[in-house]
């Protein structure tokens, strides 16, 4: 397909807080791609163990990143990234939680940039880290952009999922993927999604709040307003090369949703 492909990360954020949110970009991109909000994470539902196995297309005990601490694996897969720059492709990552750092391998990424939120607020961070993103797609334009908005889980683990705090932190977060997905170019993919949910100031568990995530697909490969299959997180990073023209790794257990 040789399609260019921004995913959204937020961090925490509950399918069922979208509606409760408000933010009229929701039902619009609703209209314009597929989607389905009960898509699975991984256990345990925890933000490092979601992200490699999201980038590595693997659950963690395959992985074996068990919690918020990163580890070397015993043996290696090559992950997203990994496998994009194999097929010369471009990768750039935006982030404010320095852990994701470890999503990808030194020297597999063409640009990479970090913007402490706990030194600068995930809030403050969350816009600054979007309008980087924009800025480095439309001069650049990578084959792959990821922008992880950090603030809702931030947000959950201090005044609870579902709190007033929490929702106007998804209604924020909500306008960073507005403004990124209007301000580049038409022919991107974007997904945007998020890691795990959570309950009351936690999550990791097996309970639905924290294993239900919300994946929304927007592309030429995607029906407007249907629904995505059965879904899981482990399928994002195979759909994605899927949409790049590259071939999955061989070691990768997802499937692709295109």
């Amino acid at each position: 397909m040789n399609h260019k492909v921004l995913l959204i990360l937020v961090d925490g954020m509950r399918p069922d807080s979208l509606s409760v949110s408000g933010h009229p970009y929701i039902e619009q991109l609703k209209e314009k791609a597929s989607y389905t909000l009960s898509a699975r994470t991984v256990m345990p539902s925890v933000t490092l163990p979601c992200h490699m196995s999201l980038f590595h297309s693997v659950p963690p005990e395959r992985h074996g990143i068990m919690d918020n601490i990163y580890t070397p694996q015993v043996r290696p897969i090559d992950g997203l990234c990994e496998q994009l720059k194999a097929s010369n492709k471009t990768s750039a990552l935006f982030y404010n939680w320095e852990q994701l750092r470890d999503v990808a391998r030194p020297g597999s990424t063409a640009h990479s940039c970090f913007i402490s939120g706990s030194n600068y607020g995930y809030d403050v961070t969350n816009r600054l880290l979007t309008d980087h993103s924009i800025a480095f797609i439309n001069e650049h334009a990578p084959d792959f952009t990821f922008l992880y908005l950090g603030d809702v889980d931030e947000v959950g683990h201090k005044y609870g999922w579902m709190s007033k705090e929490y929702i106007e932190a998804v209604y924020l977060s909500w306008d960073c993927i507005e403004k990124a997905v209007h301000a580049i170019p038409e022919h991107y993919n974007v997904i945007v999604t998020s890691d795990h949910g959570g309950h009351d100031r936690t999550h990791g568990t097996l309970m639905p709040e924290d294993m239900t995530i919300p994946l929304f697909i927007k592309g030429r490969a995607f029906a407007s307003g249907a629904a995505l299959p059965e879904a899981n997180i482990i399928d994002i990073a195979p759909t994605i090369v899927r949409l790049i023209d590259v071939s999955p790794n061989r070691d990768w257990e997802g499937k692709s949703l295109v």
